[in-house]
């Protein structure tokens, strides 16, 4: 097995990386070969609108035409990924910049312009998405950010078979909170959260990972 997870937040090693590495931890764990990749390393810009991709007896018909840092990446997924784990934090309500151009990039060549709408990739693949934010729980359902993410669960699951959401909220942003203008913002309270909810984030992550080397999603 082959697993990959996909950093699309700027730090390697903060809230998004560590719960992808977890996830990755338990993917080893069952035997996969595991990989991160962070997309803030490669050189690459969303969709064009080119339509290439849907060009009837078009070369690059089902595929990116475009060429850059990404395309590598693509042809891995395409090529030897058993299951791919993306990550994001949220910013300003949604995904970040980086990873919202590398899912254009990778889901809409896939996506058939049909009635009904189905998908290009070889394979049936796990996949799964991990989102890291400031905000509680409840603050996630009232502000209407389960929108946002049921629609990426639903496109992941179409181009790819199946896929599930993880969601780490509350999260702990700065390493010292008296140095950032942040006073809405209890630093107990996240440290405290830190110390008792994150670690069974990174479990759930654990056992992700471990599931999807193994075949298996909820």
């Amino acid at each position: 097995m082959n697993i990959l997870a996909i950093n699309g937040s700027p730090r390697k090693d903060w809230n998004t990386a560590t719960l992808l590495n977890k996830a990755l931890e338990g993917a080893a764990s069952v035997g996969a070969e595991a990989q991160l990749i962070h997309l803030y390393d490669l050189d690459f810009k969303g969709c064009k609108s080119c339509f290439a991709c849907k060009t009837r007896g078009g070369k690059s018909y089902g595929h990116c035409a475009q060429k850059d840092g990404l395309t590598p990446l693509l042809k891995r997924i395409e090529n030897e990924a058993d299951a791919v784990i993306l990550g994001s934090p949220i910013y300003l309500g949604t995904i970040t910049g980086e990873m919202h151009s590398f899912m254009e990039r990778l889901m809409f060549p896939y996506l058939t312009y049909t009635n009904p709408p189905a998908t290009l990739f070889p394979r049936k693949i796990s996949s799964g998405f991990i989102y890291t934010m400031n905000i509680s729980e409840e603050l996630m359902k009232e502000m209407g950010y389960l929108q946002h993410t049921k629609t990426n669960e639903w496109i992941l699951s179409l181009i790819f078979g199946r896929a599930e959401s993880l969601f780490s909220n509350d999260t702990y942003q700065f390493d010292d909170y008296s140095k950032v203008v942040a006073d809405r913002f209890d630093p107990v309270q996240k440290a405290k959260r830190k110390q008792e909810v994150f670690p069974k984030d990174c479990e759930k992550a654990f056992e992700m990972g471990a599931r999807f080397a193994k075949g298996g999603i909820v």
